[in-house]
């Protein structure tokens, strides 16, 4: 079974359609653009990377790395010995990254966004972020569960809840236990605090320590034991390469650009066709669309998208005081949200690639 990243066309990234626009010029442009309200925002990883997060793509993009070989979801889920190799492959390395990912704290752009939904301009958030941190920024709002269900869709899912083969969901600070008991050498590790290079799917390059996966044990479901049977084959309950999102998440997705006026696209390359496919809905329905993104996307080349290539930190809180005026100045939550989040993205490194052993291939 062959299964491939999906990425940007060569010829976009060579030579990018977009030129960088003025900070005060893009301000005017969005501010413009979501002064009407009832937008749709759709949000890629760019809009993470102020917090620390890699991006996947873009200039140092770790899918950019052509050695880069995630691991794909037939498999995480193969029931033979490699694929039991796979597992120890990937669960240790997301052992080891997870915490910087729960620890992460949204940024401004994440607070921004979190005004404009609690103001009633952005009703519906689809984010392809994996991070929590929308749901973060947007606590400060204290939302109704309710609430938070109908304005913020999760595309592809979330790195904070485990599900095994069978459906049972855990949270994932729990599975994080059973892993630390189950492998008590690397819990020893993990707690001499050792900074290792944190991808942006929260799991670490270890190959230069020289360690062996072959080790590490992936604890039984204890639900599953409980109904007589063993099972450890467990996958963060996230969409993995070569796994399709639910039914249930691809129409209210489509919904969601349906009972908008308007499509705002922030930090997405639009690679993945999951999200790509929004953009044809909202331009098939006519509506305008809006992108703010650092370097080439896949919707340079699309007839219709108004593309501001600039970093969303530099300009969203003034957007949103542009927006809401003196309707946001006199609301508390929304001036707590703007003197929230921070701006710390990553240092520029290696690009800690960690090709597969040839037997892996």
């Amino acid at each position: 079974m062959r299964v491939s990243v999906p990425n940007l066309p060569k010829s976009l990234l060579l030579n990018p359609l977009t030129k960088q626009v003025p900070v005060s010029k893009a301000i005017d442009s969005v501010t413009a653009f979501l002064a009407p309200g009832n937008v749709t925002l759709v949000t890629g990883a760019g809009v993470s990377v102020d917090s620390g997060i890699r991006a996947y793509r873009g200039r140092d993009g770790l899918y950019m790395n052509p050695n880069y070989k995630p691991i794909f979801y037939h498999e995480l889920l193969d029931e033979t010995e490699k694929g039991q190799s796979f597992r120890q492959r990937y669960w240790l390395r997301s052992y080891l990254g997870y915490p910087s990912v729960r620890e992460a704290l949204p940024n401004t752009t994440h607070y921004a966004i979190a005004a404009l939904q609690h103001a009633g301009v952005i009703p519906r958030l689809i984010t392809q972020n994996v991070d929590g941190l929308h749901h973060a920024a947007l606590s400060m709002a204290h939302p109704s569960p309710v609430m938070v269900e109908k304005s913020l869709l999760e595309l592809h899912g979330t790195l904070h809840r485990v599900r095994c083969k069978h459906g049972h969901l855990v949270d994932r600070t729990v599975f994080q236990d059973w892993l630390s008991s189950a492998n008590p050498k690397w819990k020893d590790f993990a707690d001499t605090g050792t900074e290792l290079r944190t991808n942006p799917d929260g799991d670490v390059a270890i190959e230069h320590l020289g360690a062996s996966y072959n080790d590490f044990v992936i604890p039984e479901c204890p639900t599953c034991l409980q109904e007589n049977r063993h099972n450890n084959v467990h996958k963060p309950d996230l969409v993995f390469f070569g796994e399709s999102i639910s039914e249930y998440v691809k129409n209210r997705s489509y919904l969601d650009i349906e009972n908008s006026d308007r499509l705002l696209l922030i930090g997405t390359t639009l690679a993945t066709y999951s999200a790509f496919r929004l953009l044809k809905h909202a331009l098939a329905l006519g509506k305008p669309v809006l992108m703010i993104n650092v370097g080439p996307s896949r919707a340079d080349v699309v007839e219709g998208v108004h593309k501001l290539d600039i970093a969303s930190g530099d300009i969203m809180r003034d957007v949103v005081r542009n927006v809401l005026g003196h309707r946001g100045a006199i609301d508390s939550t929304v001036e707590k949200m703007l003197s929230s989040g921070i701006r710390r993205p990553p240092l520029t490194d290696d690009d800690g690639s960690a090709p597969r052993n040839a037997d892996e291939d």
